[in-house]
């Protein structure tokens, strides 16, 4: 991005369009290079007054000075002198209080004077004296990325975010919404998608249009033009407040484009309160799996993005699932309210309102009163102050889960006959595809159930004849681990053992009593 002053824009027929550099301007962009590159171990105001005289050249000025804007954030500057400047100025300034300056022979003993404290010429405390003011200090490097032609790209795409600073409304369709979206969500901006005659349109807001401008969401929305400016085709359509003038900017792929285009990455969630939340859930072992961002639900013509669905994933996995054979799982999607406007609760409100067939939980922040207004519209709502309470969206996705544990029951037999000798309930699970619960109430003919562990009754008796009291955990353990059994504990049990812990160093087999 450019700074504000920087801006090249045409008003012509009352739009608002950009001015950018051309293949024509290629030359100049070298010259700039050129200039830096000279001027290496050079001082700041030898390079400024090089590049002023190439500004007197030029037919803009403004475009010189965009060019060395972004050159210059590729530059090293040092600070080189022979004494510390604040250093050499405290002690000249001491030796000039003590002396009494008025002179320039009382100037140059009160140098003198001060170069003898600090074991310097006096050469060398004159020219440190200020030595780290900007225009003094010297150019070390400059490590520019960009050739001619890059620089010129760079130089369009700065542009163009510069223009969007004061943007109150950006308007974008793109071939990647679900990357713009994203983008869209973690520069917290707000947002809604619109369904169009050949597509989708992305509309993105920020309180500039509720409140009052600020160059914060400002520069958000120039940001969002490295991920808009990322897709293979796209069209931006920002609303500019031009001094009190509302002016349309037009942009597409022809205008701006950005090599190696990074994803904007600074700001995960929406807010802190989705991140703690999504934090806390995740760390909980449960047959939901936690989505962020998952797909757009249609609301009538609108689109609703929820911030997360909970996705049925019996045995706790964490991989999302394939559904491209066309067999989804099941997901419960989750909004959170957070503190957000009266306009805009109500754009929210009237979108989730046009949900048909989808299954919804809210977490609403209590201070915005929509709770009832929300369960009227068939949506489970978790109130929450400060933090959204993991046990209170556990609770809300219980009666989910209990149709789906008896519905997922109802598809396997009442007797299961495992091919394993010995088998883990989570594991078998897995297999069929089902939770835990699910196998609650089935019989298991050729296993005992030892545990969480089904085992054969033959094992049992294996391992039997290799325990006696006396033994060592160890030797237990080693008993057990062909088998793939690792709830020692629970199989001694079965046998009539306990384990006589000693410290740390191990346990003993004695028989209970």
């Amino acid at each position: 991005m450019l700074t504000k002053d920087l801006l090249r824009v045409s008003r012509a027929g009352g739009g608002y369009h950009p001015r950018f550099a051309d293949e024509g301007d290629e030359r100049l962009a070298a010259r700039v290079l050129g200039v830096y590159q000279g001027h290496v171990g050079e001082t700041r105001a030898a390079l400024q007054a090089a590049l002023t005289d190439l500004e007197g050249e030029a037919e803009d000025f403004k475009l010189v000075r965009g060019f060395a804007k972004l050159v210059d954030r590729e530059a090293t500057f040092e600070t080189r002198a022979d004494v510390p400047p604040r250093r050499a100025r405290k002690r000249a300034f001491e030796a000039a209080e003590a002396v009494g300056v008025v002179s320039e022979s009382e100037r140059a003993a009160a140098l003198d004077r001060a170069a003898d404290r600090l074991g310097v010429e006096r050469d060398a405390v004159e020219s440190s004296l200020y030595a780290d003011l900007d225009d003094r200090q010297v150019l070390a490097a400059v490590d520019s990325r960009w050739s001619p032609a890059e620089l010129r790209v760079q130089y369009n795409l700065s542009l163009a975010q510069t223009a969007l600073f004061d943007a109150t409304e950006v308007r974008v369709r793109s071939s990647d919404p679900t990357t713009l979206v994203s983008a869209v969500k973690r520069l917290r901006l707000m947002y809604e998608v619109r369904k169009t005659s050949d597509g989708r349109e992305v509309v993105v807001t920020g309180p500039d249009a509720l409140f009052s401008n600020t160059r914060r969401y400002g520069t958000r929305f120039a940001r969002l033009l490295r991920t808009v400016a990322g897709a293979s085709e796209w069209e931006l359509t920002a609303t500019i407040d031009d001094r009190g003038t509302d002016r349309e900017l037009h942009l597409s792929q022809g205008d701006v484009s950005v090599p190696g285009v990074e994803p904007v990455t600074d700001v995960t969630y929406d807010s802190g309160v989705e991140a703690d939340f999504a934090a806390r859930f995740s760390a909980l072992s449960l047959d939901w799996g936690l989505v962020r961002e998952p797909e757009p639900l249609a609301a009538g013509e609108h689109v609703v993005v929820p911030d997360f669905a909970f996705e049925w994933r019996p045995g706790g996995t964490s991989e999302v699932r394939d559904t491209s054979d066309g067999d989804a799982p099941f997901r419960v999607f989750f909004e959170v309210m957070g503190f957000w406007t009266p306009e805009y609760v109500q754009k929210k409100l009237d979108r989730l309102a046009r949900l048909e067939d989808v299954e919804m939980v809210v977490a609403v922040d209590e201070s915005l009163g929509v709770g009832e207004t929300l369960e009227a519209q068939d949506h489970r709502v978790v109130p929450y102050s400060g933090t959204v309470s993991v046990k209170d969206v556990r609770d809300a996705l219980r009666p989910y889960e209990a149709e789906l544990v008896a519905e997922s029951a109802a598809d396997i037999p009442d007797e299961l006959r495992p091919d394993a000798d010995a088998i883990s309930l989570s594991a078998l699970a897995d297999e069929l595809g089902v939770s835990e619960d699910a196998l609650a109430e089935k019989s298991f003919p050729d296993h005992e159930l030892v545990g969480r562990t089904l085992v054969r009754p033959s094992v049992l008796s294996a391992v039997a004849d290799d325990i006696e009291a006396g033994v060592s955990l160890s030797v237990v353990e080693a008993a057990l681990e062909p088998y793939g059994i690792d709830d020692a504990s629970a199989v001694l049990s079965r046998l009539g053992y306990r384990v006589e812990w000693e410290g740390l160093s191990g346990g003993t087999i004695r028989e209970r009593e």
